[in-house]
């Protein structure tokens, strides 16, 4: 257990990943995945510690899930909060609840890049209620499409998460600019239900398996498991690093029960658009 003053102090001095741009190549691009566990758990304690982890990350791009926002109890949306506090960053959030709902449950994109386009889908089975949010910003003079979404969490739903992953390859297809795909995917790389992104040779695992031991809080009483994932298109990006964040709690506060994930990568000079 660590206390607060010194986290927050080491955090406001730790420098961001130096990533140095070689002449020719595209400067990188920084995202990070974080599950904020809605409001469970003293929401109002977690919430400077989220804050303080992600602008730590310095990303361009912050896919959040289980983001809620509840009239009922006072509570705005909570990417909203996040955004305004880490300054810079503009919000989309997709919810199967309807709009104007007095509650609404779903996924996140905050981005400081400029957003030029944004689309949501509702994933089959729609009674899985599930969500992918897409945004394509401007990088580098360059479109980029960054896709956030959350998956079916049963260990025995691999064929749930195989129809999910399904749905949301056929709605992103094959044309466009370079695409990530990150979230809660709750599961390993291994699991049957991601082949079609973990095993497909589109696709790249920014943290490749064994890179970490878990990406789940295991003092919240979690097994150990890296379930959240950041998937980038092998023909479109290198991989400069990626690593789990979030790890530390203060004063026996932890930030979430998922840790988060921060990846940083950088555009192929000829990264293709896909065709």
């Amino acid at each position: 257990m660590i206390h607060r003053r010194a986290l927050l102090a080491a955090l406001a001095a730790a420098p961001a990943a130096a990533c140095a741009t070689l002449p020719g190549a595209s400067r990188p691009l920084r995202v990070a995945s974080f599950n904020i566990w809605h409001d469970r758990d003293d929401w109002p304690a977690r919430l400077p510690l989220i804050v303080e982890t992600l602008r730590a990350a310095d990303s361009d791009v912050i896919g959040l899930q289980e983001v809620l926002e509840d009239a009922a109890t006072g509570l705005p949306n909570q990417a909203d909060t996040i955004a305004a506090a880490l300054g810079g960053y503009e919000v989309r959030f997709m919810s199967t609840d309807a709009e104007g709902a007095p509650r609404r449950y779903g996924n996140a994109i905050l981005s400081r890049l400029p957003i030029l386009e944004t689309a949501a889908r509702k994933l089959e089975p729609l009674d899985d209620w599930r969500t992918a949010l897409r945004v394509r910003v401007g990088f580098d003079g360059r479109p980029v499409d960054v896709v956030n979404t959350h998956f079916h969490h049963t260990a025995e739903g691999a064929a749930i998460r195989a129809r999910q992953a399904a749905d949301l390859l056929g709605w992103i297809g094959e044309g466009g600019p370079p695409l990530i795909v990150m979230g809660d995917f709750n599961a390993p790389l291994e699991d049957p239900g991601l082949a079609g992104l973990a095993a497909s040779p589109r696709f790249v695992s920014a943290l490749p398996a064994g890179a970490a031991p878990t990406t789940l809080n295991t003092h919240e009483g979690h097994a150990a498991r890296v379930i959240d994932h950041v998937f980038v298109e092998r023909d479109a990006f290198d991989v400069v690093s990626a690593h789990v964040t979030g790890t530390q709690d203060v004063d026996g506060v932890w930030p979430s029960d998922h840790y988060a994930v921060e990846a940083v990568v950088r555009l192929k000079s000829r990264a293709p658009e896909r065709p």
